[in-house]
């Protein structure tokens, strides 16, 4: 068992789809064009912010999508070189480039399509010169990347950079294993549900109803 198993809670009822998470992860990370690890789905009608529904009684809700950090990580298991792991202290999933062989079995074990980008050529940026934090591990040709967790920051003990950046407060991150955490105390308080509860990975975001 590890000595943390950190978590993301995002309230669904306070999301508003700003993309703030989505950009400050990007900025933060320093991502190559095209490679998003956080992505806000719209959860209603067929295209982004159309609710389902005839008026009056519409439906529409926001889940951002991002590497889940499983409990039983499928991409771990399959990993031939253990090139993707679990953090025994945090929990967190972890991604070491320099191990990393190309070999995509890990996204292809992973049930929650669109976590995870390969890097098929030379990352290539819109700036000419690199954004975020310092500490991130540069990013390379033929590897997978994922979300990270803002290892980064969780080193220096922060938070996350798309914690800081949800304006509307709805992205709660912290300790499952400490009962007296936010996320622990949320998660007895609130309803909530996970994504793809049937492929028994346990993944650690919680999405709050």
């Amino acid at each position: 068992m590890s000595k943390q198993r950190l978590a993301l809670l995002i309230d669904t009822k306070r999301c508003i789809a700003c993309n703030s998470c989505a950009v400050a992860c990007k900025i933060e990370n320093n991502l190559p064009d095209g490679n998003w690890w956080n992505r806000v789905m719209t959860v209603g009608g067929g295209h982004l912010d159309e609710p389902r529904g005839e008026y009056p009684n519409l439906e529409m809700y926001n889940v951002t999508l991002s590497c889940q950090h499983c409990e039983n990580p499928a991409c771990v298991k399959v990993c031939p070189v253990g090139a993707t792991y679990k953090d025994p202290d945090t929990g967190v999933v972890r991604q070491d480039y320099d191990r990393c062989i190309g070999c995509r079995m890990c996204m292809s074990a992973c049930p929650y399509t669109g976590v995870r980008s390969f890097n098929w050529e030379e990352p290539s940026y819109h700036l000419d010169f690199a954004v975020g934090d310092r500490d991130v591990s540069p990013h390379q040709k033929h590897v997978v990347e994922k979300c990270t967790f803002c290892w980064h920051r969780l080193a220096k003990g922060l938070q996350p950079a798309c914690i800081e950046a949800c304006s509307p407060r709805a992205r709660i991150f912290g300790d499952l294993n400490d009962p007296e955490s936010d996320v622990s105390k949320m998660l007895k308080d609130r309803d909530y549900f996970t994504l793809l509860p049937e492929r028994d990975t346990e993944p650690n975001v919680y999405y709050l109803v």
